[in-house]
């Protein structure tokens, strides 16, 4: 009797497969899974389904596109009731479902298989939602879709010959200009509600050719800056090089992805550093006067970038001149 109430008790982990319409949920090792509906009756329903289990991990994959908006509205209730989250990135479930030599997949199937990795790998739970940093990652995803589209008509309006056609395609830019300048002001009034992230974005906004909204980026895409040491650093934003070797050979080092926003975001501020930022500029000249390949230079001053505003952030201190 007594280990039937021990085995009801102990740990356990859940996993949630999150599509556009339903959630598929897997309890391990029990077996049991369950399938609700995506909205927010049915989330406060699967709270309450998993409030008798003593919950080791509730773990899920992030998801892109409409379908984003669905887990990010389940990571807010399962936030708010407490429970502990991992979300975890979709590739690296992918390959745990392939080294357990699953290849079928399915809804049920995937949520079997983040419960599995959940118990097996054990990984960091996920900090709490915080609402004014979900406000700005909502804020800067519309902005960087205007932007997209901005590029697009700026590319189209040298094509019309029409009065007619060329007077729209101005309007149409002034309408994107005036919607993303509206962006940047509530970007500003929320930062300012914020204390620590106003003196991060403060901190980073210094740096020579990181500008406000790419520091911004920086700071909402990797929360974890200023708490790692260089090397963790650069490998969480996927621009640390990853060694090769197996017995006597040596493979070339390479790049793997990192957090494809950042990598985004951090890219044309590195060109800038290179021109505009001296101890940048020496670096990165440096290596190109040793043979390095131009794309792998300019890795490597996104990857200083990086390191840098990793080391500002965890002393809480200003950039300076002196610093390469």
């Amino acid at each position: 009797m007594m280990d039937m109430v021990a085995q009801k008790h102990r740990p356990v982990p859940i996993g949630i497969d999150v599509s556009k319409a339903v959630l598929d949920v897997h309890l391990h090792p029990e077996g049991l899974g369950l399938r609700f509906a995506d909205d927010s009756a049915a989330h406060a329903a699967l709270i309450g389904w998993a409030a008798p289990h003593q919950r080791e991990r509730v773990i899920f994959e992030p998801t892109g596109g409409q379908v984003g908006a669905c887990h990010r509205a389940l990571e807010t209730a399962l936030g708010r009731a407490g429970l502990p989250l991992v979300k975890i990135n979709p590739l690296q479930a992918r390959r745990f479902a392939q080294a357990c030599g699953t290849r079928v997949k399915t809804d049920r199937v995937d949520a079997k298989m983040l419960a599995r990795m959940a118990a097996s790998l054990q990984p960091d739970l996920t900090p709490a939602k915080d609402q004014t940093i979900d406000t700005l990652k909502e804020l800067l995803s519309a902005r960087r879709a205007l932007v997209k589209d901005r590029t697009a008509t700026l590319n189209r309006s040298k094509g019309p010959t029409l009065a007619l056609l060329k007077r729209q395609k101005g309007q149409h830019l002034k309408q994107i200009t005036t919607q993303i300048t509206a962006i940047d002001a509530e970007c500003h009034k929320h930062v300012a509600a914020a204390p620590p992230l106003k003196a991060g974005l403060d901190i980073l906004s210094r740096i020579p050719g990181l500008g406000e909204i790419t520091a911004l980026v920086l700071l909402l895409d990797m929360p974890e800056l200023g708490s790692m040491d260089a090397k963790h650093a650069a490998s969480r934003a996927g621009r640390a090089p990853v060694t090769r070797q197996s017995g006597q050979w040596r493979g070339k080092a390479g790049i793997q992805s990192g957090r494809a926003i950042l990598q985004q975001a951090i890219y044309m501020p590195a060109l800038v550093a290179i021109r505009f930022n001296p101890p940048l500029k020496a670096k990165y000249d440096a290596l190109r006067a040793a043979g390095k390949p131009a794309k792998l230079a300019i890795t490597a001053i996104m990857r200083r970038i990086i390191t840098i505003a990793n080391a500002l952030l965890r002393d809480g201190r200003k950039w300076t001149k002196t610093m390469d």
